[in-house]
Parts: C-alpha cells; structure tokens; sequence
C-alpha cells in the first residue's frame, strides 16, 4: 500500500455500483473518496474541494465524460483515469488526446485500476520532488524539472504532467533511442501494464504542445519500429 495520507479520489460515474465497488477498493488502500453522479455534480465537487485523481466515466448522463474532461483541462491539471466501454476504441483515443492521463476498459478489474491510480499519482510525486537545479537546454528548447517549465524559443508553453515528464524523459538523453516500453517504465512506472499506444497518443498530443511535426520533427523525432528519441541539439 503506497496511498499518501489524505489523497483524495473524486469517482465520477451514473451507475451506484461501480461506484460502491471502485470506492470500496480505493478506500480499502488508503484513500479518501468523494464520488458524483454525472457531468455537472463533478464539475461542482472539483470546483469545492480539488481531488488528487478523478475516475472518469464517459458514458454519463446529460454532460458526457469527454465534455467534463475538456472542461476539466481548461481549469485543471489534475490526473484523470478515464473509465471507457471495450468497445468504444474510438472513445479512448479521444479521451487521452483531450488530455486524460490513463484509460481502463470496462468491464475491468478492480485492483487493476488501483494500480493505475497509484502509478499515475507515483508519477506526479516524482514529478512534483524533481531537483531545482535540473534544467536541459537544447537549440530552441528549455525543460526545467525543477520549476515543471517548458519553453520553446523563449515562450512558455503549458503541457500536462504526463506530458512533461515525457518530454523531460526524451530531453535529458538527446539522440538516445526510447522504446515505448522504456518510456512507460520512466513515466507511468515499471508495473504499468496498460496499451502501449499510450505513448503514440500522448507524444501526438506533446508534439501540437510545442509545436512540433512528425514529419519534419524539430525536437522529437520517431524511429519506425522501434520508439521516439530527442532530435533536438544540446546547448
């Protein structure tokens, strides 16, 4: 059990029993639970009293839990694990290109989607304990761990924890080649076992961030077959 005390899950979902079973779980590892009902009961409950993580349903009742996330990233950086229908594939990719930072299929498994929370809450502690010494420069580029600032050509750019900690993961070893699962083991952790496409969707969403190109890549380059590496220059 690794659950810091007073960490607060916000669980979003219409249906009583699947918030009885993932509240049961979550509480029985430590954490606190708030729960909602639908779209508009979350958005008021992050607006009070800002949870650590959400469990997001999409499938709700009146604001849809793409609609709730869209608003969630415009107000907030807090993690979002979105919950999804197996068959919805199409619903997952939008769910992580809007900004969630993990997806779980239903029907699933309890303790496997604590495991998601913790590693995605593991990955913001680290983020949040990284030196303030520790900036990478490149040609054009800035990542500084320790202020979680990013600036292309001089101008800030906002990106979202996971996507920080990508970036910074690529910046720190210009020209090294990462595998998809080297760079799920640095940022999501070791014992992740989601969908490796998570990397492709989330350096998608990196890339618009900086405004970068896969065809014609400038800081993060792809290598067919095999993963990413930072193309960029080190000054």
């Amino acid at each position: 059990m690794d659950a810091v005390p007073n960490q607060r899950i916000l669980v979003v979902d219409d249906e009583a029993a699947i918030r009885d079973l993932v509240g049961s779980y979550l509480r029985n590892e430590g954490f606190e639970v708030d729960e909602a009902v639908d779209g508009e009961d979350a958005l008021t409950r992050l607006a009070g009293k800002p949870p650590d993580l959400v469990v997001l349903d999409l499938r709700l009742p009146g604001l849809s839990g793409l609609d709730v996330l869209r608003e969630i990233r415009q107000i907030s950086p807090v993690a979002v694990i979105v919950l999804s229908a197996r068959a919805d594939e199409a619903d997952k990719l939008i769910g992580l290109e809007l900004g969630a930072d993990d997806y779980v299929t239903k029907p699933f498994s309890p303790r496997e989607l604590v495991a998601r929370v913790r590693a995605v809450l593991r990955r913001q502690r680290a983020d949040a304990a990284a030196g303030s010494d520790e900036v990478t420069r490149l040609d054009g580029l800035t990542v500084d761990t320790g202020r979680h600032e990013v600036r292309v050509d001089g101008e800030s750019v906002e990106l979202t924890s996971l996507e920080f900690q990508l970036l910074a993961a690529l910046a720190e070893a210009p020209g090294r080649v990462f595998t998809r699962r080297q760079l799920i083991e640095r940022v999501w952790g070791w014992d992740f076992y989601g969908d490796e496409r998570l990397v492709d969707v989330h350096i998608g969403n990196l890339r618009r961030a900086i405004g970068d190109a896969a065809d014609d890549p400038r800081f993060i380059g792809t290598v067919r077959g095999v993963g990413y590496k930072c193309v960029g220059v080190p000054q």
